[in-house]
């Protein structure tokens, strides 16, 4: 099978006469799938109960018989305007009570019982019309949950919350002692006096707000899991995903990979953004762990410029192909884009496309086929793993509780603290899992924990078990705070994390915007901004040291012997090339090597293996020619398949253009 290449297919918006075109072009950039059918719901149901299928049954045929495999949407991601009209109850509303009206897309309330009735009825005449056809090969259920509907504020989604409490509370006094709401007189009676966080004249309760998150998440995969049911059905043999966002808050990645038979990623890195690469490393880790290892999909990336960023910029040449081995470096079995063929109209028709509007004669299309091609001629990539040594916590919760308001510092960014913790790993060329506090850690050497600000008992049981057992943990700042109802652990902080820590937070002590402190112990110096804390030491010793500031001469970064293991506590957020240093020497202790040693700076190495064989990816996001050197002689099977490496025999160097590409496999 091999890689899956290709991208999203709108015959809807062309007449029927291109759409031969469509096929030959598709087999000429060597397309093997496409996804097809996601905003189609308003033609193939034009009226309530309507159904012209016809015109689609010609697309799938096509598709069909050109080998080209399809993704098929169940169209439920943007209702037909006569639904709207008919019941307007299904549009959503925000925090303030104003009402979302039809024009775009995605309108609609999650918890709108018509929304979803109507749905499953569309995906059931969707599953059983082509249950068994030779084009069928998986199963995309709506389309970028939470994107513009995060959450809906209306009467509707009030009910459905009640109800949700309900199951999770069971008694309005179990709720009451979870929300504290002895605090400002806010006690409930009953659980009908319970209403959404709307906006309110203060502070709205940060329990609330937080299992307001929780529900928002479970209503949108309520109306994922509906759709599956069906599916799983009618045609039990065809997987079925849908496509997460990246860093996507609304979206529990790891709760979704549950039920996802793949894990499916839409990623739109950014051509202004010179390291967005990193940025990518980190999703791609996430998504290719979050199924223990097994490979995804890229399921939507751009050819070039998107529509929709303030400035947007075109990919520059190699950037596109680059990113896209970048992904199946890192795990992806499929590379598909957004879209195949340029609109002409509508609020995308300047988003780039692998068929640009000025045809086939272009640079974006020549590349596409190329990337086809190089794709095609490595078929033994797909299934092949990757294996990491270190895991990096996330967790969604602990990310929704962070950010809340009326916390000693508001400027507490859940995605770019993560990143600070990832860069040093992926500038050292060190493979990671990006993995939740849940996941079994045994089998890493290093975890890294960012401010995991809400940590439940049994997590932090498990973290330290871990390091008793031999392990080596790395916790930040305004972590082991609050338990799951955004209450704070009782005993100081860092709550439950103290006793493996070796050490007490006396007094948060957050940075003003613009202002650093120094950090270090001599050879160890550096600037740290944003954070600190006056540590209290109880065990663990001083790594560094803050050397001037408020906190002058108290503990910066601590180093604690627990059990058979070791674990360090950063109490404010190092600059870049301090992380990168105290990591470094973090990973050392805990025997962690870089897939390759000595690698140049802006080159990327990851390693997937199966039964034919290793095969390393380089991978340049440099602007400039490097050379690598090999531990052993390797074979570059991409050039030798007629890609554009450094040459096919096995060599013990090689050279890697601007953006340039590597796959080696081990010399015979």
């Amino acid at each position: 099978m091999g890689i899956r290449f290709g991208g999203d297919y709108n015959p809807e918006q062309w007449p029927e006469e291109v759409w031969a075109e469509d096929v030959t072009l598709m087999r000429a950039a060597h397309v093997t799938m496409v996804t097809a059918g996601i905003f189609s719901w308003a033609r193939v149901e034009p009226r309530p109960g309507a159904w012209d299928f016809g015109w689609f049954d010609r697309v799938m045929d096509g598709l069909a018989g050109a080998g080209i495999a399809v993704c098929l949407a169940t169209m439920t991601a943007s209702p037909p305007p006569w639904l709207s009209r008919a019941h307007p109850e299904i549009l959503p509303e925000d925090a303030d009570g104003r009402r979302r009206w039809p024009g775009a897309r995605q309108h609609y309330c999650p918890s709108s019982p018509v929304y979803r009735a109507h749905a499953v009825r569309l995906v059931e005449q969707l599953a059983t019309r082509y249950a068994g056809h030779p084009a069928l090969a998986l199963w995309h259920v709506g389309n970028e949950y939470g994107c513009h509907t995060r959450q809906c504020y209306c009467e509707v989604s009030a009910d459905d919350f009640r109800r949700w409490l309900r199951a999770r509370y069971g008694d309005i006094g179990a709720l009451n002692a979870a929300w504290s709401t002895a605090f400002w007189s806010q006690a409930y009676g009953d659980f009908d006096e319970v209403l959404p966080p709307r906006t309110a004249p203060t502070f709205p309760n940060p329990a609330q707000q937080l299992d307001y998150w929780r529900f928002g998440d479970e209503a949108l995969r309520a109306c994922y899991l509906a759709e599956k049911e069906v599916l799983r059905r009618v045609t039990p043999g065809v997987p079925v995903t849908t496509n997460l966002m990246p860093q996507h808050k609304p979206v529990d990645a790891f709760a979704w990979a549950a039920h996802l038979d793949t894990v499916a990623l839409d990623f739109y890195q950014d051509p202004y953004v010179p390291d967005d690469h990193i940025r990518a490393g980190y999703v791609f880790d996430l998504m290719r762990a979050a199924r223990g290892g097994q490979p995804w999909m890229l399921l939507e990336q751009a050819p070039g410029a998107v529509n929709w960023r303030p400035r947007n910029g075109p990919k520059p040449p190699g950037a596109m192909r680059l990113w896209s081995w970048q992904a199946v470096a890192q795990g992806a079995d499929a590379v598909l884009f957004f879209q195949w063929r340029q609109s002409l109209g509508g609020a995308e028709k300047f988003h780039s496309a692998m068929l640009p509007h000025g045809g086939t004669d272009t640079r974006i299309f020549r590349e596409v086929a190329a990337l086809g091609a190089e794709f095609a001629s490595l078929p033994d990539l797909a299934g092949t793993r990757s294996r990491a040594e270190v895991a990096l916590l996330a967790d969604w919760p602990s990310w929704w509780a962070l950010e809340l308001d009326s916390k000693p510092s508001t400027a507490l960014d859940h995605s770019r603290i993560a990143l600070d913790h990832y860069r040093p790993l992926f500038e050292a060329g060190v493979a990671c899992d990006v993995v939740p506090p849940q996941r079994e850690l045994s089998g890493y050497r290093l975890v890294v924990a960012p401010n995991l600000y809400l940590l439940t008992a049994s997590d932090a049981r498990r973290l330290a078990a871990y390091v008793r057992a031999g392990g080596r943990l790395l916790v930040s700042f305004f972590s082991g705070i609050v338990d799951e109802h955004d209450r704070v652990h009782p005993g100081g902080y860092p709550g439950p994390l103290r006793e493996v820590l070796g050490l007490r937070v006396e007094e948060f002590w957050p940075l003003d915007a613009g202002r650093s402190v120094t950090v270090g112990d001599g050879a160890f110096t550096g600037r740290a901004d944003l954070w600190s804390e006056a540590l209290v030491l109880e065990g663990a010793a001083a790594v560094a040291r803050f050397t001037d500031g408020d906190l002058a001469g108290r503990p910066a970064v601590t180093r604690h012997a627990y059990g058979r293991g070791t674990a360090w506590y950063v109490g404010t957020r190092l600059d870049a090339a301090l992380m990168r240093a105290l990591l470094d020497d973090v990973r050392a202790a805990a025997g962690v090597a870089p897939v390759l040693p000595g690698l140049p700076e802006g080159v990327q190495a990851t390693v997937r293996e199966g039964p034919g064989g290793r095969h390393v990816f380089l991978l340049n996001h440099g602007s400039r020619p490097v050379e690598v050197e090999l531990p052993a002689p390797m074979r570059d099977v991409l050039a030798a398949a007629g890609g554009t490496g450094s040459g096919a025999g096995a060599v013990g160097r090689i050279t890697l253009d601007a953006r340039g590409v590597a796959v080696l496999a081990d010399a015979p």
